[in-house]
């Protein structure tokens, strides 16, 4: 029962926090709903780290690698570079490749990783940085992914199979769109975390020896909860390209998986609504005090995150959720 109620604080807060997505159009001008649809990628990519590192416990510091990944696939399938299909530029497709290139590259990093003594900690974090380094590199120096400069001109999403019917460019639209995917996949996370398999997956985190001798294929859970996380990173980033348009190494390196890793940390990483609000809430803040302080505003913005990690050690958005199901407790 306290758990339940627990949840239901998070069910809450996710419902306001949709309802406010929602209306807020009604007050925002174009380049507002515009600018504002853009944080959705990065709500979706925050919230995956959290699943990830909040919930399994994978201190993953490469998630940016997914990100990149996917943003490159979506890249691709929509300009045309499609190895062997060449005329096929279907948005629906990119989708989905952004999905599976992270989640099969993810799964392959996973089984080399947790299997035979596997890596736990600090040991998979300084691994998972290291094949963000690496992939980082590999795309700046490979020109069929454009070098250093990356793919430009992608188009944005188009309703038709083969890129035909119209494209979405309106900014309301694309707002909408784009909230759309992130909530089909955060409520696909959500739901996956009070499943069995994430009840499993929290336990694991918690005390990995003991669920082994209880029979569980740990290496296995772990493998397809770093799968999962992969695929909506990936997701993600091919949001990302169709509002942004263009991929370059810079999404997929080691600077990208450290504002995720900001982004989740400020925000709550226990919780996914409080580590996508997070995203949410640090960019907004990064434009406006790089309007207001100029050159400064990184370290302004550096301050702010000591000091939310010391007097909210569970995000600004974590803590008050889990203040507030202590009190229903």
């Amino acid at each position: 029962m306290t758990a339940y109620r627990a949840l239901r604080v998070e069910d809450a807060a996710g419902l306001l926090a949709l309802a406010a997505f929602l209306f807020m159009p009604l007050g925002l001008d174009e380049y507002g709903a515009e600018q504002t649809a853009r944080l959705f990628a990065y709500g979706l990519f925050a919230a995956s780290l959290a699943f990830v590192w909040g919930h399994c416990g994978l201190l993953c510091l490469g998630q940016a690698v997914y990100f990149g990944i996917g943003a490159y696939a979506m890249s691709i399938v929509t300009l045309g570079k499609l190895p062997g299909a060449d005329g096929l530029v279907s948005s629906w497709l990119g989708l989905a490749m952004a999905m599976a290139l992270p989640a099969l590259f993810a799964n392959l990093l996973a089984r080399f990783l947790f299997y035979g003594q596997g890596l736990r900690g600090a040991f998979f974090g300084i691994v998972t940085l290291a094949v963000a380094v690496v992939a980082e590199r590999l795309a700046i120096n490979w020109s069929y992914l454009g070098g250093l400069n990356g793919l430009l001109n992608v188009p944005p999403l188009r309703l038709g199979l083969n890129g035909g019917g119209p494209e979405i460019i309106e900014p309301v639209g694309v707002y909408y769109f784009a909230l759309a995917f992130a909530l089909i996949a955060f409520l696909g996370l959500a739901a996956l975390m009070r499943s069995r398999f994430g009840v499993a997956l929290k336990a694991i985190r918690d005390n990995e020896e003991r669920m082994r001798f209880l029979g569980y294929d740990t290496a296995q859970y772990k493998t397809t909860a770093f799968t999962i996380g992969a695929a909506v990173s990936g997701l993600a980033g091919g949001l990302f390209v169709t509002q942004f348009g263009f991929a370059s190494p810079s999404l997929i390196g080691f600077a990208m998986s450290a504002e995720v890793l900001i982004w989740a940390a400020l925000g709550g990483r226990a919780v996914l609504i409080a580590a996508f609000l997070g995203a949410v809430l640090v960019r907004t803040l990064e434009g406006i005090l790089s309007e207001s302080l100029g050159a400064y505003w990184l370290l302004a913005l550096g301050l702010v995150f000591i000091l939310s990690v010391l007097i909210f050690p569970r995000g600004l958005v974590g803590e008050p959720i889990h203040w507030l199901s202590m009190r229903r407790r």
